[in-house]
């Protein structure tokens, strides 16, 4: 990528944080096919975490990259499409083992809806959306319920439709705010998991919104024309 689309992505960012008022960077994400190249300049993180951990990571300042090997949880690398679904989770066995679900049957048929990247990719790459110096796939913005709304009010007005939120409060941050964007090319809002929550700091008054990177530009311009309709 070159100086200006890193100029570019950085100066979105800041946009958007003054817009909404947010404290935290949003979360440049991009997931590398085995077809694909890491970007230049860019470590593998060191241990094994949850991909929610990581995203935390990026809010902080870092900028690494994940393959299967460092995602902790094997549901998070499905999710993401660094590995295959286990059978444990196909069947809906892991979540009913864990208290989640009445039935089997009924966390299978969950579980088996959650968004999942069918492409096995080779590598996640994490980034504060401000300092990325990459094109992002997915942008993650962990934000409270009045900016989330905001974030809506843009979108909303943008694609001129009623926005979608689809979640289970099972695998919030890897298959609801990055595959779900990744495949279906709309943004989502979920309100989080337990795992996210207990593991990687996410508050109990935030929620996660993901969106394709492409539509980073259209919110911006939505949210400075309504800002200014709120002014008039």
């Amino acid at each position: 990528m070159d100086r200006h689309e890193v100029d570019v992505y950085n100066k979105l960012s800041l946009k958007i944080k003054d817009q909404l008022g947010l404290d935290k960077s949003p979360v440049a994400i991009k997931l590398v096919s085995n077809n694909g190249n890491i970007p230049e300049g860019i470590s593998k993180i060191e241990g094994n975490f949850r991909h929610c951990e990581m995203v935390q990571k990026a809010l902080q300042g870092e900028i690494f990259y994940s393959t299967a090997k460092e995602q902790q949880l094997c549901n998070g690398a499905g999710a993401l499409g660094l590995t295959e679904p286990s059978a444990g989770l196909k069947s809906g066995e892991m979540h009913y083992s864990m208290g989640k679900f009445s039935s089997k049957e009924s966390a299978k048929r969950t579980v088996n809806a959650i968004p999942k990247i069918e492409n096995i990719m080779k590598a996640v790459v994490y980034a504060p959306l401000e300092t990325t110096p990459y094109a992002p796939d997915i942008v993650i913005i962990i934000c409270n319920p009045q900016q989330a709304m905001r974030l809506s009010q843009s979108m909303v007005y943008t694609l001129n439709d009623r926005f979608l939120a689809d979640f289970a409060g099972i695998q919030s941050v890897c298959g609801d705010a990055v595959a779900g964007p990744y495949n279906t090319k709309r943004p989502n809002i979920t309100l989080g998991c337990d795992a996210s929550r207990k593991f990687a700091d996410i508050k109990p008054y935030e929620v996660i919104v993901g969106m394709n990177s492409e539509d980073i530009g259209f919110v911006v311009n939505a949210l400075d024309e309504l800002n200014e309709i709120k002014k008039s």
